[in-house]
C-alpha cells in the first residue's frame, strides 16, 4: 500500500492527488503537440472538478495559473495567457495608503464638508436653498445622535452661517425626532381617550349614564313607569 507519508508534498489540495499525478505525467511527455494536447485536458478535468471557479472572473485564466503552479512552474506548453513564474508568485502587492483626511468640524464630519463647497459653487439659487435645507437636516440629525438633547434650530442656524461665512441659509425647520423623546403624536395634540370623555361627555366614572337620561339609582326607570300611566289615562 501507499500511505501520504512516502508521497510527494500535495501544492493544491483543491484538486487532489489525481490532478497532481496527471500534472507529473505531463513532465513525462516528451512530444509537444501530445503535451499542449493533455495539458487542454487537464485544464477541462480541472474546472469540472472545481464548478465554483465558473462565477470568477477570468476562471479559465486561473485554471493555467494554478497547472504551472502545480508543476513548479516547469511545464513546457503554450498558455493563452501570459505564464507565470516564481518570483511574480512571490511577489507582495503594493501597499496601498490609507485616505488622510483631517476634517475641521470633527463632530459633522469630512463629507459634510465636501456638500457645502459644492453648495457654495452652486449657480442655481433653487438648488442652493436645496443643499442649505439637506445640510441643516444632516447637521441636526447629526447632533441629536451624539446628544441627550435636541439642538435648536437657531443654534443650527448660526452654526451653518459660521460654517460657511454666511453664505448659506436654510428656510425650513427640519424636523428630526429625538431618540430619547418617547412622545407619540396623541401627546403633542392633547390628551388621548380620557381627555375626549372629559370634554365630550363623560363616561361612565363622571356620570356619563346620568347624563344621557337617568340609570337605575335616580329613578330612570319610575320616569317610563310615570309615562306609561299617563299615555293608558289618555287613551
Amino acid at each position: 500500500m501507499e500511505y501520504n507519508t512516502t508521497r510527494n508534498h500535495l501544492i493544491m489540495k483543491e484538486y487532489g492527488r489525481h490532478i497532481q499525478k496527471m500534472v507529473e505525467y505531463l513532465l513525462t511527455i516528451e512530444d509537444r503537440e501530445t503535451r499542449q494536447k493533455n495539458a487542454y485536458t487537464v485544464i477541462e478535468l480541472m474546472g469540472f472538478l472545481n464548478p465554483h471557479l465558473k462565477n470568477v472572473e477570468d476562471f479559465r485564466h486561473k485554471l493555467w495559473d494554478h497547472l504551472f503552479l502545480i508543476s513548479d512552474f516547469t511545464l513546457d506548453v503554450e498558455s493563452p495567457y501570459p505564464i507565470p513564474t516564481r518570483e511574480t508568485l512571490k511577489a507582495k502587492p503594493e501597499r496601498l495608503r490609507y485616505p488622510k483626511k483631517y476634517p475641521k468640524f470633527n463632530h459633522l464630519g469630512k463629507n459634510i464638508e465636501l456638500v457645502i463647497d459644492k453648495a457654495l459653487k452652486e449657480d442655481n439659487s433653487d438648488k442652493k436653498q436645496g443643499f442649505a435645507n439637506a445640510i441643516a437636516y444632516y447637521m441636526k440629525l447629526t447632533y441629536s445622535n451624539w446628544h441627550k438633547e435636541l439642538v435648536h434650530d437657531d443654534n443650527i442656524q448660526t452654526e451653518l452661517q459660521a460654517i460657511t461665512e454666511g453664505q448659506l441659509e436654510f428656510n425650513n425647520k427640519p424636523f428630526v425626532k429625538h431618540r430619547t423623546d418617547n412622545r407619540t403624536e396623541r401627546d403633542e395634540y392633547g390628551g388621548g381617550r380620557n381627555q375626549y370623555r372629559q370634554n365630550f361627555g363623560g363616561g361612565r366614572n363622571n356620570g356619563g349614564r346620568d347624563n344621557r337620561g337617568g340609570g337605575r339609582n335616580n329613578g330612570g326607570r319610575d320616569n317610563r313607569n310615570n309615562n306609561n300611566r299617563n299615555f293608558k289615562k289618555r287613551y
